[in-house]
């Protein structure tokens, strides 16, 4: 793993400092918060100090380069930096349920999955505990670890922060989630959105290029796009999906996903309040189609 050599050459180590500089007045994601977080203070997305763990385990509900036949080693990360009122993981990453673990014990877990023979190690929500999550890297590599690293986001990330992984991410598994400002607004209270995941997507395939996979089809290194389709086309699907042929890779691999459902507080927008009907996931199918985006996965519905 190249974040083996990194480590070797002392660069782990500068990074990690980069990155906690960051965290004194907090900028490591697009909110900019500016809040010390080395003194415990929080802002929006309600992380502190200490990485929060919801739970980890070998997770096999991933798409298949992930999951392979061994499970993907998952560490849920509790909070998040969006706002999704569809969120169906919302106790984790809204409610804040969850354990703070001290980065020793980050980098146990870590260990612990990739004896139990996990083919990576896969971090869900990882935006707002990057710091935290390189500095238990060190640890872990000083004891042996050495599987790819899988960073699992919602794709509201910064360009800044993205920088400092280069060479310690393997695979880049981001949501492409919004092209319509208002929607984005509304649903994730993120309006920026679209331009900031334009942005990160293209600095995570500068980095790790298309997926690739080995002779087994599980993923080495690269860029795994996942889109959610939601009722009435309120992200502006084609948009999203142009963006990624045209300016990111027609050999993207794109996993078009078909299982909303409404969760949390989607009740509360008549629009969002019902499953996506087989009309409305097939329309986004031949968006992609028409665009030649032929890679990645789609869903029996």
């Amino acid at each position: 793993m190249s974040y083996v050599k990194l480590y070797e050459r002392g660069i782990l180590k500068k990074r990690k400092e980069g990155l906690n500089k960051l965290l004194e007045k907090c900028h490591l994601c697009p909110r900019k918060c500016l809040v010390n977080r080395l003194q415990d203070e929080k802002g929006f997305c309600g992380a502190g100090k200490r990485a929060a763990v919801s739970s980890y385990n070998l997770h096999f509900g991933e798409e298949p380069p992930i999951s392979g036949y061994r499970g993907s080693g998952t560490i849920f990360l509790t909070h998040c930096n969006l706002r999704c009122c569809f969120c169906q993981n919302y106790p984790i990453s809204q409610l804040g349920n969850g354990q703070e673990v001290e980065i020793f014990q980050l980098a146990k877990m870590m260990l612990k999955l990739q004896e139990l023979g996990a083919h990576n190690i896969n971090f869900v929500t990882p935006t707002h505990f990057v710091p935290q999550i390189v500095e238990a890297l060190e640890v872990a590599v000083r004891e042996g670890l050495n599987i790819p690293l899988v960073y699992n986001s919602g794709g509201y990330d910064s360009v800044e922060t993205l920088k400092l992984l280069d060479g310690i991410v393997d695979v880049y598994m981001p949501d492409a989630k919004y092209s319509n400002p208002q929607s984005a607004r509304t649903y994730s209270r993120a309006d920026d959105y679209f331009e900031v995941n334009k942005k990160a997507l293209l600095e995570m395939h500068r980095q790790v290029g298309d997926l690739k996979m080995d002779r087994e089809g599980i993923a080495e290194q690269g860029l795994l796009v996942r889109h959610l389709v939601l009722p009435e086309d309120v992200v502006g699907s084609r948009r999203v999906l142009e963006f990624i042929g045209r300016n990111i890779s027609q050999n993207t691999y794109i996993s078009i996903m078909a299982q909303y459902h409404p969760a949390h507080r989607a009740s509360e927008f008549p629009e969002l309040s019902r499953k996506i009907s087989e009309t409305e996931y097939d329309a986004v199918l031949k968006m992609a189609d028409e665009l030649g985006l032929e890679r990645g996965w789609r869903q029996n519905f």
